[in-house]
This record gives structure tokens, C-alpha cells and sequence, in this order.
């Protein structure tokens, strides 16, 4: 039996995040909300998250920040950064960084489903996508 993929969701706005969850549990996925990037690393459900999505711009820790600490800890979770901010060189970076997709705000609702998809193929068999 499959479980239901964790989506955790890091974004300081939190009409974003509000958002994004919604759209993601009435998809059956299981989600979780932090306000920022250090409330994830520090979480306890950091280590079982199938699929990140993270903001770029943030105060602290950026998103980008975000998935390099995580390749550092030998935790790659595959990671989908958004922003309404994004310039083309940015988003080549980070592509570039091994991020999964690299989406400008506002979402679109198929391409960010289609990201999602392709995050939960590499992790096999064993959650629902």
C-alpha cells in the first residue's frame, strides 16, 4: 500500500502557502507549511518530505540556500523553487544547481502539478503521486 507523498511547502507569504496546501491536499498529497527556510531545516519531518517547493526570495535563508544546505547534508530532496521575482539568469543557476523546476509566481496550477509529478518518479514505487 502507498502512502501519501509529503509536499512541504517554505514561503514566508502566508496566502502562498495557504494556498499551495489546499490546492495540494485536495490532490490527496499530505503537505506541510514552514515560514521559512531555517523552520524546515529544523524540522522533524524535514528528513521524510518527498518533494520540497520553497520560494527563492526570503529573509534569512533563500530558497536556492535551501537546496544547496540540503545537498550539503547529503539530503537531496527534490526541490521545485518559485518567485514572482525570477530572472532567466536565476533560473539557470539553479537548473543548473540540480533544482527540479525553477516556477514564476503566479503558479500555473498544470505546470506546477507537472513538477510535482516528475519530483515523485524519482522517488519510486512507494508514495502516491
Amino acid at each position: 500500500m502507498s502512502k501519501p507523498a509529503l509536499i512541504s511547502i517554505v514561503d514566508d507569504d502566508r496566502s502562498i502557502r495557504a494556498a499551495l496546501a489546499r490546492l495540494l491536499m485536495s490532490l490527496d498529497y499530505e503537505t506541510e507549511v514552514y515560514t521559512s527556510a531555517e523552520d524546515f531545516l529544523l524540522s522533524d519531518r524535514r528528513d521524510v518530505t518527498d518533494c520540497l517547493i520553497a520560494d527563492v526570495r526570503m529573509p534569512g535563508m533563500t530558497g536556492l540556500e535551501l537546496f544547496h544546505r540540503l545537498m550539503e547534508t547529503g539530503r537531496a530532496i527534490p526541490t521545485i523553487l518559485m518567485t514572482a521575482h525570477g530572472s532567466e539568469r536565476e533560473r539557470m543557476i539553479a537548473i543548473r544547481a540540480g533544482v527540479l523546476c525553477y516556477l514564476t509566481k503566479p503558479l500555473d496550477g498544470p505546470g506546477l502539478m507537472k513538477c510535482i509529478s516528475r519530483a515523485l518518479e524519482r522517488l519510486g514505487s512507494d508514495v502516491q503521486a
